[in-house]
């Protein structure tokens, strides 16, 4: 069991859950509610996002994956290619 990876894992989730059920989009980085479209569609989508990846990185900490830099790459490429997708579709 990687412990770091269930810590992140764990915060990943909880993000997404605040940002995707909660709404609470204050949270983004750069978050600027005048020039987003549809706040309800970018919470969903981040909010999913990040607990998508918060599961993938609790389910390899818990089957014990020891390539965490790969894991972790992985993890903010997916990341990156959503905030390029939010960029281009949700913002003005």
């Amino acid at each position: 069991m990687e412990l770091n990876l269930l810590i992140i894992g764990f915060v990943f989730l909880l993000f997404g859950f605040l940002v995707g059920v909660k709404k609470y989009t204050w949270l983004l980085a750069g978050y600027n509610e005048k020039r987003v479209e549809d706040k309800e569609k970018l919470a969903r989508l981040v909010g999913g996002t990040f607990a998508l990846v918060g599961v993938g990185l609790l389910i390899c900490g818990f089957i014990g994956l020891k390539e965490v830099e790969t894991i972790m790459m992985v993890a903010v490429g997916i990341i990156l290619l959503e905030v390029v997708y939010v960029n281009v579709k949700l913002v003005e």
